[in-house]
């Protein structure tokens, strides 16, 4: 937390209501050239100069700064940016747009971890009902009878990436070991659940990544929580950004 806009600190060096790049710096608790890359950037608007060349920032300065920073925690440093340059490019549109575009990835981040936490549940329950193997391992027609469906599926969802069956050397023949007739049952079931297979491999890769079923449930409800706590700063970045648009002020400047 930089100094407070109301200490001596921040009154150093104010001439007619201008500050320095230093002063500005001071508040925010970063350097005079973050000072600089953040007005080339346009996370500021850009600076008055004085007949010998040096930057004089505003109190306007001092709230765009403190927007940028609560836009941040919310939407991520490369769009809170590119929100602030659009907002002092008097581009409004753009700027709501981004904000837009922002909630739209976040609501498909949600339906997407709501399609998993179901596909685990459809999963858990086909799990219980599987029959057991005849053996470790099993060629592609014993897999496609095992699980009712076509070879011509099994060769489909290995070609989508889905499957990687081992091969008898010196031969084409495949070979299913427990797993793959454990990852074939799951996209079958999906399948039947009318998933896409892109929608299908981020699921068989938590599932391997996690070991279980219910570690990935666990996961998903982590992931969950996050995009909660995203969206609640991306709520009140909004609510900053609205003040600073409409000249309401912003609150204290915290830097990096």
């Amino acid at each position: 937390m930089g100094p407070q806009p109301s200490s001596p600190e921040f009154r150093v060096g104010v001439v007619g209501g201008r500050l320095r790049s230093v002063d500005l710096a001071r508040v925010a608790g970063v350097s005079t050239q973050q000072i600089r890359n953040y007005e080339d950037a346009g996370v500021l608007p850009r600076a008055e100069r004085s007949p010998a060349g040096y930057r004089w920032f505003t109190e306007r300065h001092r709230r765009a700064l403190g927007t940028f920073y609560e836009v941040r925690k919310g939407f991520g440093a490369p769009v809170a940016q590119a929100i602030m340059r659009a907002v002092h490019d008097d581009d409004l549109p753009e700027a709501l747009n981004l904000v837009s575009a922002s909630h739209a990835a976040l609501h498909e981040q949600r339906l997407n971890l709501k399609s998993v936490g179901e596909a685990l549940e459809l999963i858990a329950r086909q799990d219980r009902a599987a029959p057991a193997l005849p053996r470790t391992e099993l060629r592609i027609g014993e897999v496609a009878a095992h699980l009712g469906v076509r070879p011509s599926a099994l060769r489909v969802w290995e070609s989508a990436g889905l499957l990687t069956p081992q091969r008898v050397p010196g031969s084409k023949y495949r070979t299913y070991r427990p797993a793959d007739v454990r990852d074939a049952r799951m996209i079958s079931m999906l399948r039947q659940a009318r998933y896409p297979l892109p929608h299908i491999r981020p699921i068989l890769d938590g599932l391997r990544e996690r070991g279980s079923s219910d570690a990935l449930r666990a996961a998903v409800a982590e992931r969950l929580a996050a995009l909660t706590r995203r969206a609640t700063a991306m709520l009140a970045g909004a609510s900053h950004l609205h003040r600073y648009v409409t000249g309401q002020g912003a609150g204290p400047v915290t830097g990096d």
